[in-house]
C-alpha cells in the first residue's frame, strides 16, 4: 500500500480482533441463601487459584462473590440499591483457618474522605462488622 492510500495515521488496516474477557455470573450471597466453603473453593480455583474476591454491604447485610474485579461488585451492588459508604473488598481464601481467611485489600476501600486512607478497612468497628456478617453468610 502506498503512503497515498494509506489513512494519515497509524499502520495500514488489518481485521479487528475481538478480546473477550471471561465474563463470570456474580452471586449474591445473603442469609437466607448463603454460600458453602466447598462453593467458594470451586470458584477460586477456577479464577485466583486461592482466593475469592468479595464486597461486602455491611447494611444490607449481602455479599456478591466471584468477579475478577472488586470494582465490578461494587457496581454491582450499587446498582441494586446499595451505597457506597457501606460497601467494602475483601478476599476469602477458603482452605485458611477461620481466623485467617479474609484479606481486607482493595482498591475500592481507600475513601480518604471518610478517613480510610488504606486498601483495608483501618476502622475497627467496621472490620469487625465485616468479620460477623461473613461468618454468618458462608457456612464452614
Amino acid at each position: 500500500m502506498s503512503a497515498m492510500h494509506r489513512p494519515p495515521y497509524g499502520p495500514p488496516s488489518r481485521p479487528a480482533m475481538l478480546v473477550v474477557l471471561r465474563s463470570l455470573p456474580m452471586k449474591t450471597v445473603t442469609e437466607a441463601d448463603p454460600i458453602s466453603l466447598d462453593q467458594l473453593r470451586r470458584m477460586s480455583e477456577e479464577l485466583f487459584g486461592d482466593l475469592v474476591k468479595a464486597v461486602v454491604d455491611v447494611e444490607r447485610r449481602i455479599m456478591v462473590v466471584d468477579a475478577e474485579l472488586h470494582a465490578d461488585q461494587e457496581a454491582e451492588l450499587l446498582s441494586t440499591g446499595s451505597r457506597q459508604q457501606d460497601l467494602w473488598g475483601i478476599n476469602i481464601y477458603p482452605d485458611l483457618p477461620e481466623g485467617e481467611w479474609l484479606e481486607f485489600d482493595s482498591m475500592i476501600n481507600v475513601r480518604p474522605s471518610v478517613g480510610n486512607r488504606s486498601r483495608g478497612v483501618d476502622n475497627d468497628a467496621t472490620r469487625e462488622a465485616i468479620i460477623a456478617l461473613v461468618k454468618r453468610l458462608v457456612r464452614r
